[in-house]
């Protein structure tokens, strides 16, 4: 019966910090906009590569390429 003593307090600053969370993410922004990351998914984004990796597209996706003095 004793735990009670010790499980009572752990819980109620478990809850207070569950409490503060919230009340901190809320205040942060991260509920303001909840529909447009679920849209994002959907938006065709297929834009061609750029830069250093736009090189490595002709290869096939699982070659590795070749080392010094191999072709």
């Amino acid at each position: 019966m004793s735990i009670i003593f010790v499980l009572v307090p752990i819980s109620l600053l478990l809850i207070g910090a569950a409490v503060w969370a919230l009340f901190w993410a809320v205040d942060a922004g991260q509920f303001d906009d909840l529909e447009r990351h679920s849209r994002s998914i959907l938006d065709d984004a297929d834009a061609p590569p750029e830069g250093p990796a736009a090189d490595r597209s002709s290869s096939s996706p699982g070659s590795l390429p070749p080392r010094d003095g191999q072709s």
